[in-house]
């Protein structure tokens, strides 16, 4: 049964940032480890642009999972942080979920190591708990495309739509007119292509290039 098509809202909208840790990030084999951490990075990007609630959380930094990347910390200095001490699925997690909660969002953007069960296990929880879930399937990493498929079925049967960090930041912008360098800006410095885009319309305009960092 087809499902009507539900626009993610940014005065509704939340990212959950799941176990993006040194140790589990070498896990990743569905992607290549630059292209993976730079689609982590630009959706960290899109959240900081769009000014969207966000909650950073880790299984088990003590053990071989490892700390989280630096640079989320960095991005979201005062964003809720959750060390989980053992939990592994994120939404067994009470100050998780609460934290979750607080932000009175019920659009959920979602995205972790590993596919299948950092993602998949929140994803179904919060689906069942009423909240709607968006996947960023390219900020979400596992051992190989097997694996991914058979989670990315699960996870779609139960209702989370699947999307790109890209798509996500278009369905959240709706309309160029808001602002033109700032999201032109947050794409260049996430995809090369992009930039010779946007420079080659530079040149072509007579205006200055875009600068390469996001506020």
């Amino acid at each position: 049964m087809n499902k009507p098509y539900s626009r993610l809202d940014r005065d509704n909208a939340a990212v959950l940032l799941v176990d993006h840790q040194a140790g589990l990030l070498s896990l990743v084999r569905d992607f290549n480890p630059d292209q993976f951490k730079n689609n982590v990075l630009a959706l960290a990007d899109l959240a900081a642009y769009f000014k969207l609630p966000t909650i950073l959380t880790t299984s088990f930094e003590d053990g071989p999972n490892g700390p989280l990347v630096p640079e989320l910390k960095e991005k979201f200095p005062k964003a809720p942080f959750i060390p989980r001490p053992g939990q592994i699925n994120a939404w067994d997690n009470e100050d998780f979920v609460k934290a979750v909660k607080a932000t009175g969002r019920k659009q959920l953007i979602l995205a972790g190591v590993v596919t299948e069960v950092c993602v998949a296990f929140p994803a179904l929880s919060a689906i069942a708990e009423g909240f709607e879930v968006f996947v960023v399937t390219d900020a979400s990493g596992t051992f190989n495309e097997i694996t991914r498929d058979a989670s990315w079925s699960r996870m779609t049967q139960a209702g989370a739509q699947l999307m790109t960090w890209f798509g996500v930041a278009c369905e959240l912008h709706r309309d160029w007119r808001r602002d033109v360098e700032g999201l032109a800006a947050l794409f260049s410095n996430h995809i090369p292509d992009y930039r010779n885009l946007i420079t080659s319309y530079s040149l072509m305009k007579g205006t200055n290039p875009l600068p390469k960092a996001v506020p």
